[in-house]
């Protein structure tokens, strides 16, 4: 069997204008491929999401690698911004351009040919799945969370998950992630009685009362880190009356908050502190205050041991550098994979994902395919 380029696997999926939710026909061409390679393949669709789980091997293998990622991409911008087009996967001088080239096409790309060139020429003994969403940069309700339910409904499951996010700053091979800080928002509304500025006793300001609340927040230290967590960070990302009037106070005011939080803490007990400071500011000034607050996913860690040892050593083999294990930046979808089994991430150089011009060196696509593929074969060794 020929070798899968997963250069031009990536140029294709790129020509998917597969702007989250929409499919794009992203999904369809990986389906046919993994077909056509022997996975058997599945359509997981949900809430107007489209999912597709496969596997080569036997439901139920003693042995199971899986792989996730996901072919949706966060929104073009400006299209005339844009030196080639943003679907064009256009190669120039060694670099192809494109929106996804990054985030994740050229990862999906390099594990699905790793994962097909593998399958064609040693079998397993066992199974390799691959979990691939459209839904990831949307609101991730019907992406990897319905796969992983439908994997338990028909007793799917992976033992180890590699997601195949793009985790090095600046240099390819140079940091894996093996876990992620929790991401938590707070919105925030302060109630008061609208009046003239010039008789502020007929009123009830409700702005002091927020902006104590939002000193108490942010001034707070939550922690200084753990062994593996950067100390958690709460941040004040919006601040609004709606108020145009300089002689009117306000009748409401809104605020807020965004938290990433390390393993001292969860969502629960967060938010209970969130309640508890603005109970405390609302007795003060007595004026209501309300809060809604959304868990965007919870901290968590999957300890260095086997699978960090197995992705440091082929990425080290393919590119002489070991990896640093971190668990900074964002969320993934590794936050709902932790829940199934152990999961690690390594993918490409991240520097120009969601900008206008998003790019990749296709060599790190031809690198990226070789570290998965060595990653497979070690681990069925």
């Amino acid at each position: 069997m020929t070798p899968i380029d997963p250069v031009q696997l990536t140029a294709e999926l790129i020509q998917c204008p597969s702007v989250t939710p929409i499919e794009g026909g992203a999904l369809v061409l990986l389906e046919n491929a993994l077909n056509a390679a022997g996975f058997e393949c599945t359509r997981v669709d949900q809430g107007g999401v489209c999912n597709l789980f496969a596997r080569f091997g036997d439901k139920g293998a003693a042995k199971t690698f899986g792989f996730n990622g996901h072919t949706d991409v966060v929104p073009i911008g400006d299209e005339a911004a844009w030196t080639h087009g943003p679907f064009s996967a256009k190669v120039v001088d060694g670099i192809m351009y494109g929106r996804g080239t990054t985030d994740m096409k050229s990862g999906v790309a390099a594990f699905a040919a790793a994962a097909m060139d593998f399958v064609a020429a040693t079998p397993p003994d066992g199974a390799v799945i691959l979990a691939v969403t459209g839904d990831e940069e949307g609101d991730a309700i019907d992406g990897t969370t319905a796969l992983l339910e439908y994997m338990a409904r028909e007793g799917e499951k992976m033992d180890v998950c590699l997601v195949g996010e793009p985790t090095c700053p600046n240099m390819m091979g140079e940091m894996m992630k093996i876990g992620r800080r929790g991401s938590m928002t707070a919105w925030i509304e302060v109630t008061g009685k609208q009046g003239h500025s010039a008789y502020p006793h007929r009123a009830k300001n409700p702005l002091p009362a927020l902006v104590r609340l939002m000193d108490r927040l942010a001034s707070h230290e939550l922690d200084q880190g753990t062994n593996h967590f950067d100390a958690s960070t709460l941040a004040v990302v919006t601040i609004d009356t709606g108020n145009p009037a300089t002689n009117v106070i306000p009748a409401s005011c809104r605020a807020a908050v965004n938290i990433r939080f390390n393993d001292l803490h969860s969502g629960a007990s967060l938010s209970d502190w969130l309640r508890a400071e603005a109970d405390k500011v609302a007795d003060e000034f007595g004026t209501p205050i309300e809060m809604k607050i959304k868990i965007s996913g919870e901290s968590f860690l999957t300890p260095p041991g086997a699978l960090s040892d197995l992705i440091a050593k082929s990425v080290e083999a393919e590119t002489g550098i070991k990896p640093e294990l971190s668990t900074s930046g964002g969320t993934s979808d590794a936050r709902f994979v932790k829940d199934h089994c152990p999961v690690v991430e390594f993918g490409l150089v991240g520097k120009t994902m969601h900008q206008v011009d998003e790019n990749v060196p296709v060599e790190q696509i031809n690198q990226l395919k070789s570290i998965y593929g060595r990653i497979l074969k070690d681990y069925f060794a």
